[in-house]
């Protein structure tokens, strides 16, 4: 990222504080630290005797969590969040008093050019969090079978014209290889009709959004997340997971309900109001949910 001011906007941070409402001295968790605007929050809360633990599997939001954190009780860890047993025991901490998950992508690494978040962006089309980790995605594109890429833009993106898509893709890789964000989203534009009026998203959105789930293996870390984390709260102690499309929002509903470790506070999803939806049009989608230890 060329810039270094955080351009990330946090959603529903005054939800979040007020859901995990910890007090001073509490050990908390922030498994998306991205560029750390929930982590301040939560480390205003808990004080110079507490601690928030930010992980990001991404280097370069660790990076600006750093600078944007200086001086505060904040200890930064490269880790997948599905790994909170092991960087717990690592940091010899039995247990915590509350847990966060922002599952959405910041509006920092969309900013971000050169790694292929931004739909017209120079850069390679990689969209790993953890580019040391994986396949990017112009790897996955250019060697999967039509009848698999439409499967995996079907199922992770939800989007309808996926066979569509797929097809296409296949016809351009046999003259060149797709590399770039921006051939992607322009071949995927294509593919997709343009209804009338005003779209409020930009045709290649789902597109990006299953292949991005697919080399990061969004969804299974999420399943393992939710079925690990559980045991490394303490009595009472609340879990917020902020989710943005339905795949995500499902399988945090389910595991809430039906595990019988939590306690699911609110039986509706939260969502932003309008307010916070005017400034941040990113967060229109977002959902809260969050859960007590019993």
């Amino acid at each position: 990222m060329t810039d270094t001011t955080p351009a990330h906007v946090p959603v529903m941070l005054e939800e979040i504080v007020f859901w995990l409402n910890p007090p001073s001295g509490a050990v908390l968790v922030d498994g998306t630290a991205g560029g750390g605007s929930h982590t301040r929050a939560l480390a205003e809360r808990v004080g110079p005797s507490g601690i928030v633990i930010a992980m990001d599997r991404d280097p370069a939001a660790l990076a600006a969590a750093e600078r944007n954190l200086a001086g505060m009780a904040v200890k930064l860890v490269h880790a997948n969040f599905c790994e909170l047993p092991e960087v717990l025991e690592q940091l010899e901490i039995e247990a915590i008093d509350g847990a966060v998950l922002d599952l959405g992508i910041s509006s920092d690494q969309l900013a971000d050019r050169e790694r292929g978040f931004s739909f017209s962006g120079p850069g390679m089309l990689d969209l790993r969090f953890d580019p040391t980790v994986g396949e990017p995605a112009y790897r996955l594109i250019n060697r999967l079978s039509a009848e698999h890429l439409a499967d995996l833009i079907y199922q992770y993106g939800e989007e309808r014209y996926s066979r569509r898509i797929a097809r296409a893709i296949l016809r351009r890789r046999s003259e060149r290889p797709i590399e770039t964000a921006g051939e992607l989203a322009e071949l995927v534009r294509r593919c997709v009709p343009r209804t009338k009026g005003r779209r409020r998203i930009d045709p290649a959105t789902r597109t990006f959004q299953a292949l991005r789930i697919a080399v990061n293996d969004e969804l299974k870390s999420l399943e393992i997340a939710l079925r690990r984390i559980p045991d490394c709260l303490r009595r009472g102690a609340r879990m917020a997971v902020i989710s943005f499309h339905s795949l995500e929002d499902r399988r945090v509903k389910e595991a809430f309900r039906d595990d019988e470790r939590m306690e699911a506070l609110t039986p509706k999803p939260i969502r932003p109001g309008k307010e916070e939806v005017d400034g941040n049009p990113r967060s229109r989608s977002a959902k809260l949910r969050v859960a007590a230890r019993i």
